[in-house]
């Protein structure tokens, strides 16, 4: 185990190549950036920002439900961005009856109108870009139905070559059972909540016909190299092992497995600098480097 006097030392071995960008591995910085779910995060949909030799194909980062771009993704995009990629982010799922306001609560709309949203934003990058393939990192919904739903059933997998997914909802989600109860105690309410106000509720529920639908004939797809990056102390994806996919071209990682003091949970997962760097394992694995172990707080470092 590496105490946190040292974590800067160790760490630093893998910042060859590192820009200027901040990196705050603090979820803080997400809270305050939710607000602005239009403003990409720094490292992000830069115009002058190409691929290169080194990296030469494009990441885009998928939020998760009830998200942004913004919230998501004030790490792992100057993350990123810093070690030489072409990082580019969206937002998916706003709710349809939100009109014309940017509301910050988003990816929730109907799955296959946003899965309609990645399969175009996809198709625009590799137009812009020059590429054939580009990589997706995605965290929870992103990372699980979204992803999933682009690959398995709009046939998406010819476009990618790594599918990498942080704490993602593979095979429906209960929010710890909370689902089940909603829908019994208070069925008129969850009719109004789950199915018609954020549909992608109902949608991922685990016994739902969408979750039928995305993983009924396998979870992956021949081509692109899946990764599962997850935490056990998950209390959304509940068990944790739901998130796990099954394939041969599967990749799963239990944060804990390699630091049983790492602390983190299904949101601050994503502003955790110890799943970065699996995921940069993941996206480049030829130069894969052996992630160390140092403490990390859930919500942000310091927590008691």
């Amino acid at each position: 185990m590496i105490d946190m006097e040292t974590k800067e030392t160790v760490t630093s071995t893998w910042a060859t190549g590192a820009g200027p960008l901040p990196v705050p591995w603090d979820m803080r910085a997400g809270v305050r950036a939710w607000w602005t779910p239009n403003r990409p995060p720094p490292g992000a949909n830069d115009p002058s920002v190409r691929p290169t030799e080194e990296h030469p194909r494009p990441v885009l980062l998928l939020h998760a439900f009830m998200s942004n771009q913004s919230f998501n993704f004030q790490a792992g995009a100057p993350f990123l961005r810093n070690h030489g990629y072409c990082v580019f982010t969206m937002n998916w799922g706003k709710p349809r009856w939100a009109g014309r306001f940017d509301v910050p609560f988003q990816g929730n709309d109907d799955l296959t109108r946003s899965a309609e949203q990645l399969a175009a934003e996809v198709e625009r990058i590799k137009k812009l870009t020059g590429v054939p393939k580009i990589d997706l990192v995605g965290h929870s919904g992103g990372g699980g139905l979204l992803m999933q739903y682009y690959l398995n059933v709009l046939d998406g997998y010819p476009n990618v070559d790594k599918a990498v997914s942080i704490a993602p909802s593979n095979h429906g989600v209960s929010f710890s059972t909370l689902t089940y109860v909603f829908r019994n105690v208070a069925p008129r309410s969850y009719h109004l909540m789950a199915r018609k106000l954020f549909p992608l509720c109902d949608q991922g529920a685990v016994d739902s016909e969408m979750i039928e639908r995305i993983y009924g004939r396998g979870d992956t797809r021949p081509g692109p190299k899946y990764t599962v990056i997850m935490t056990q102390h998950d209390q959304i994806v509940t068990p944790y092992t739901k998130a796990f996919l099954k394939g041969d071209n599967v990749t799963n990682i239990l944060l804990q497995d390699g630091c049983p003091e790492d602390f983190s949970e299904h949101a601050s997962i994503i502003y955790n600098e110890r799943a970065w760097l699996h995921v940069r394992n993941a996206l480049d694995p030829d130069n894969a480097q052996p992630v160390p172990a140092f403490r990390v707080d859930p919500y942000f470092p310091g927590w008691k």
